[in-house]
């Protein structure tokens, strides 16, 4: 999928009609329930920030986002407006109905102790990473997701371009302030959330700032 495939669209959805509002600080975690029907946004406050986010069937987590079968289906490594996010099952879990971005990650996966260490230096190993804040988040949680079902991750915001050698780069963002994208769920969902705490990367200008999330019936 190339730039020239963005899809840009604005929602009409109300913030003040919102039945969810939620800030997430800065390198934080979060789960919660979104319901078949419901519309799920999600908001760059501050610009390039990127949230790294795993669905999974709210009554059977052994269904969960898939990578393959998205990419797959839709014919493109990037999401936006129209692109629908495919379980391990090959049923639809969620739509993008609205994008102001026009662009999100689906192969650069969740910052972890392991990816600092090769990435960066051997003593970033211990930084707080994407992987923690899953772990910390299904923990305590009513979920029943555990540590063997944190499978690869959508980078919403995030630039991972791919280089005609089949690199990835991990560029300066496409987002701005004030970005959002939203997800109309297709059926019961737990949506499982780091924002991103990553101190390394200059595509967030060494910075990690709050994301929202509004959730409308």
């Amino acid at each position: 999928m190339t730039a020239a495939a963005i899809r840009i669209r604005e929602s009409e959805l109300d913030p003040a009609r919102a039945v969810l509002d939620v800030v997430l600080p800065a390198g934080e975690p979060w789960l919660h329930e979104v319901k078949r029907g419901q519309t799920l946004r999600i908001v760059d406050l501050e610009g390039n920030q990127a949230a790294d986010v795993i669905f999974y069937n709210r009554h059977d987590t052994d269904e969960h986002y898939s990578a393959t079968e998205t990419i797959l289906r839709q014919g493109g490594i990037y999401l936006t407006t129209g692109s629908v996010l495919y379980s391990s099952e090959g049923r639809p879990l969620l739509t993008i109905v609205a994008d102001t971005c026009g662009r999100h990650d689906t192969l650069g996966g969740a910052c972890a102790a392991e990816s600092n260490m090769v990435r960066y230096a051997l003593e970033k190993k211990f930084m707080h990473s994407c992987r923690d804040n899953y772990l910390l988040a299904i923990q305590h949680s009513d979920s029943g997701l555990g540590k063997a079902d944190l499978v690869p991750n959508i980078n919403f915001f995030m630039n991972v371009p791919v280089t005609e050698d089949g690199d990835l780069k991990f560029d300066d963002g496409v987002s701005g302030p004030g970005k959002y994208v939203e997800l109309r769920a297709e059926m019961d969902v737990w949506v499982l959330v780091s924002n991103c705490p990553q101190l390394n990367n200059p595509c967030n200008a060494y910075n990690p700032t709050p994301v929202q999330f509004l959730v409308w019936d």
